[in-house]
C-alpha cells in the first residue's frame, strides 16, 4: 500500500491510499478523514465510443447505510436506486473532472465512489471529489489534473476547510469547491445573504488551501502512477477543413442573426447539410468528423463575434437582460402560482401548503431520519425544447437544478414557529433557452408570495457566462443555452437585494483571474437587482392570507407530560378527531400540537376536544357527560374524553327506583364531581343539579 497524508488546520488530516483495494480498476484510491473513508475507482474502455462528440463519462456515488452502522429503512431493507443525495454528490464529482479530459477523447470512463465508513464528523462528498481526481491521475486514463475537492464554511466570521457536521450547523456560508493548482474549477453552495466580497474571499481561500491536496496527488502518481494511454483525436483533412470554413462561415453568421432559438437551430443544421451535399460526403466516419468540426466552427465564430463586436447571438449587449414578463396567480386552484418568462425561457411554479405529517422523511449520515419541511421539485419536460419524446422520471440534471433553486429560496423560508406549514414548490419548465434553474428561483419566489408565505424578501437568480481569448474577455449576463455550451464559464448566482443565497459555477478554462471573478459577481448583482425590481413590481409583498383552498393550521402548546393523552392508546384519540371532524392532529416534541383542517370551525372544535383530553377533573365542578353504561346500582358517565365516573343510585336527584327504566346509554346528563377515589376515579352526584338540557340518544 502507498499513501500520502495532507495535514489540515484544526481538523483531522486527509489521507489518500492506493494499491490495496480494487486493484483491477485502472485507478483506485481510498480517501480518509477521521473515520470517514471513500473508495473511488476509475475505469476506461479500451476502444472509443462511436457516434459521440463528447466524453462519455459516468460518475456514480453510493452511500450504504452499513457505512455508518445502520440498517436501511423501508420494507426491502436494502439500497435501491440512487437517492437524491447520491445523485447530487455524483454531479459535484462529475462537473469538475469532465472538462479535464483532453480534446477529442471519446473513450467511456466510469468513476465510482463508494463510502466505506462514515463518522459523525466529516462528510464523504468532498473526499470523493479528491478521490476521483487521484484515481484518474494515477491511472492510464488521459486526464489534465489533478484537482482538489474541499468544503469551505464561514463560522463566526472565520473560514474553515472541511468542517465537521456540528461546525457546519453554525455557518452562514457553505461551499463545495474544486480547484486546480491555479484555478477554481467548480463551485456549489449557498449562504444566508452573504455579500459578494465574502463569497470571493471564500473561493480564493479554497484555492490556496487546495494546493497541498494537489501536491499530495502528484507525489502519489510518482510512486504509483502508470503510463497514460494514447488515443487518436478527430482529425479532419486539411482541404475539407478549409472548404468547411469558406462555405459555412458567412452562412453561420447569417444564422446568428436569427432571434428565435428553434429557427436558428434549424437554420444552422441546414447549413451543415448543404455543405455535406456540396462536398458529396457519404462516408459516415468522415461525416462525423465534419459534424464535429462544424460544431467547433460555430463556437469559434460565436466567440469572435462577442469579443470583436460586443454583440451576442441574439443581438444583445454583454450586460443586457432578456425581456421579462411575469404572471402571478394565473390559475385558481394551486395555493400559489406564478409564471416567469425571460426571453425564451419560461418557468411555471406552484406552491402547495401541507400539514406537518406531510413532511418528507430523509435519512442522513449525521442526523439520522429528519423531517424536511421545504421541498422544491424541478421538472424539464421534453416539449420545453421542442423534442418529440416521452416525459420520463426525473433525471440527474432535474434533481441538480431543483436542489440549486431550493437552496436559493430556503434561507428566506419562515421558521416553523412562524409559519407551521409544509411547503412544496413544483417548477415545470415550459420553454427552455438557458437559465431555467434561475427562472425557477424567480418563479418560485413569486409563487411563495402569492401563496401567502410570509417571506421577508424576494429571491432572484441569474446565469452568467464568459468568453475569453488570451487577455481579452467578455462577461455575459443572462446567458442563452448556446452561450452556456460554447462559452468558458457557467456561473449561476441567486440572492436577495442584500446578498447571495445560492451559487453554482463551472469553469472550462485555466487560470481565471480574481479580478474577472469579482467583475462577474458585480455584474451578476446588477442583473439580479434589475430582475428583483420587476418581481417587486409584480407582487411587492406576500399576500396577507393563504389560499382558501389551502388547509388551515394552528399550533397550540400543552404540558409535555400530557401529550400522550391527546394521542390516546394506539392513536385512538387523534384518529377519532380526524374521523369525527376532519381535523388532523400532530403531536410534536416539547408539547407542541399542530391542528390541520380545511375550515377554521373544525380547528376550533378540535381545540375543544384537545383541551378536554388534557383537562384535570375538579372536585365540586359540574360536568356535562354522556352515559356509557347502565347498571342496577347506578350509571357510568364519561364527563371528559376517556374519563368515566360512577353516578350511584344513592346520589341521584329524586327517589330513583329503577335505574334502567330512567336512564339509557347515550343520554346526556349533568353531574357534579363530589370525590375522586384513590385510583383517580371520579364519583358523581346529580342532587340539586338542573337537568333541563338532558337529552336522549337519537
Amino acid at each position: 500500500m502507498i499513501k500520502v497524508e495532507i495535514p489540515l488546520e484544526d481538523q483531522d488530516p486527509i489521507i489518500i491510499e492506493t494499491g490495496h483495494y480494487a486493484k483491477l480498476a485502472d485507478g483506485s484510491v481510498v480517501v480518509k478523514q477521521g473515520d470517514t473513508a471513500v473508495l473511488v475507482t476509475a475505469v476506461m474502455s479500451d476502444s472509443p465510443a462511436t457516434g459521440v462528440d463528447f466524453v462519455p463519462l459516468t460518475v456514480d456515488y453510493r452511500e450504504q447505510a452499513s457505512a455508518w452502522g445502520k440498517i436501511p429503512g423501508g420494507f426491502i431493507k436494502r439500497e435501491g436506486k440512487p437517492t437524491d443525495r447520491e445523485v447530487l454528490v455524483s454531479r459535484v464529482i462529475d462537473r469538475p473532472i469532465r472538462p479535464l479530459f483532453p480534446e477529442g477523447f471519446f473513450h467511456d470512463v466510469v468513476v465510482t465512489a463508494l463510502t466505506l465508513s462514515a463518522d459523525d464528523k466529516y462528510d464523504p462528498d468532498v473526499l470523493a471529489i479528491t478521490g476521483a481526481s487521484a484515481a484518474l491521475h494515477i491511472s492510464r486514463i488521459p486526464f489534465d489534473g489533478p484537482i482538489a475537492g474541499l468544503r469551505v464554511c464561514r463560522v463566526d466570521g472565520n473560514f474553515l476547510v472541511n468542517p465537521t457536521y456540528e461546525q457546519r450547523q453554525k455557518a452562514d456560508l457553505e461551499l463545495i469547491v474544486a480547484v486546480s493548482e491555479d484555478s477554481i474549477v467548480m463551485v456549489e453552495g449557498g449562504g444566508k445573504e452573504v455579500p459578494e466580497e465574502v463569497l470571493l474571499q471564500a473561493l480564493y481561500y479554497a484555492l490556496e488551501k487546495g494546493k497541498p491536496i494537489i501536491e499530495a496527488q502528484r507525489k502519489l502518481r510518482e510512486q504509483a502512477g502508470v503510463e497514460k494511454a494514447s488515443f487518436e483525436p478527430i482529425d479532419l483533412p486539411e482541404d475539407i477543413q478549409k472548404a468547411l470554413e469558406e462555405f459555412c462561415t458567412p452562412r453561420i453568421l447569417e444564422c446568428f442573426a436569427i432571434q428565435d432559438k428553434r429557427q436558428r437551430k434549424d437554420a444552422l443544421a441546414k447549413v451543415l447539410e448543404e455543405f455535406l451535399q456540396y462536398q458529396g460526403i457519404q462516408d459516415e466516419s468522415l461525416k462525423f468528423k465534419v459534424q464535429y468540426a462544424y460544431k467547433k466552427l460555430n463556437s469559434k465564430l460565436l466567440r469572435k463575434k462577442v469579443l470583436d463586436e460586443g454583440v451576442r447571438i441574439d443581438g444583445r449587449g454583454p450586460k443586457d437582460i432578456r425581456p421579462i414578463t411575469i404572471e402571478v396567480h394565473p390559475f385558481e386552484r394551486p395555493h400559489g402560482s406564478a409564471i416567469f418568462t425571460r426571453g425564451q425561457t419560461q418557468a411555471f411554479a406552484t406552491v402547495t401548503l401541507g400539514s406537518p405529517e406531510e413532511a418528507q422523511l430523509v435519512e442522513s449520515i449525521y442526523e439520522g431520519e429528519v423531517a424536511k419541511r421545504f421541498m422544491l421539485h424541478y421538472n424539464f419536460p421534453p416539449f420545453s425544447t421542442g423534442e418529440a419524446r416521452p416525459w420520463g422520471p426525473p433525471r440527474r440534471r432535474e434533481i441538480g437544478h431543483g436542489s440549486l433553486a431550493e437552496r436559493a429560496l430556503e434561507p428566506l423560508i419562515p421558521p416553523e414557529e412562524e409559519f407551521p406549514y409544509i411547503i412544496r414548490i413544483v417548477s415545470n419548465i415550459l420553454e427552455s433557452n438557458g437559465s431555467t434553474s434561475m427562472a425557477t428561483v424567480c418563479a418560485g419566489s413569486l409563487a411563495l408570495f402569492d401563496a401567502g408565505v410570509p417571506m421577508k424578501k424576494h429571491v432572484a437568480g441569474i446565469a452568467m457566462g464568459l468568453i475569453m481569448d488570451g487577455e481579452r474577455y467578455v462577461i455575459l449576463s443572462d446567458i442563452l443555452g448556446d452561450e452556456d455550451q460554447l462559452g468558458d464559464m457557467d456561473f449561476k448566482v441567486a440572492g436577495t437585494r442584500d446578498g447571495i443565497t445560492s451559487v453554482q459555477m463551472d469553469i472550462k478554462i485555466k487560470g481565471l483571474k480574481k479580478e474577472i471573478m469579482a467583475q462577474a459577481l458585480e455584474q451578476a448583482k446588477e442583473g439580479r437587482l434589475y430582475i428583483l425590481q420587476k418581481m417587486y413590481e409584480a407582487i411587492p409583498e406576500p399576500r396577507k392570507e393563504v389560499s382558501p383552498y389551502a388547509p388551515k393550521i394552528e399550533i397550540i402548546t400543552v404540558p409535555e407530560d400530557k401529550a400522550l393523552l391527546i394521542i390516546g392508546p394506539g392513536g385512538k384519540n387523534v384518529r377519532e378527531i380526524r374521523e369525527k371532524i376532519g381535523a388532523s392532529v400532530w403531536v410534536h416534541e416539547g408539547g407542541r400540537v399542530s391542528i390541520t383542517a380545511q375550515t377554521r370551525e373544525a380547528i376550533e372544535e378540535a381545540k375543544k376536544i384537545i383541551k378536554s383530553l388534557i383537562a384535570e377533573i375538579e372536585v365540586g365542578k359540574v360536568y356535562e357527560g354522556k352515559i356509557t353504561r347502565v347498571e342496577p346500582y347506578g350509571v357510568f358517565v364519561e364527563i371528559l374524553p376517556g374519563k368515566v365516573g360512577l353516578l350511584h343510585v344513592s346520589k341521584m336527584e329524586g327517589n330513583v327506583k329503577d335505574v334502567k327504566a330512567r336512564f339509557s346509554v347515550g343520554d346526556t346528563i349533568r353531574a357534579m364531581v363530589i370525590e375522586i377515589d384513590e385510583l383517580g376515579r371520579p364519583k358523581l352526584s346529580t342532587i340539586g343539579i338542573d337537568q333541563s338540557e338532558q337529552t336522549k340518544p337519537a
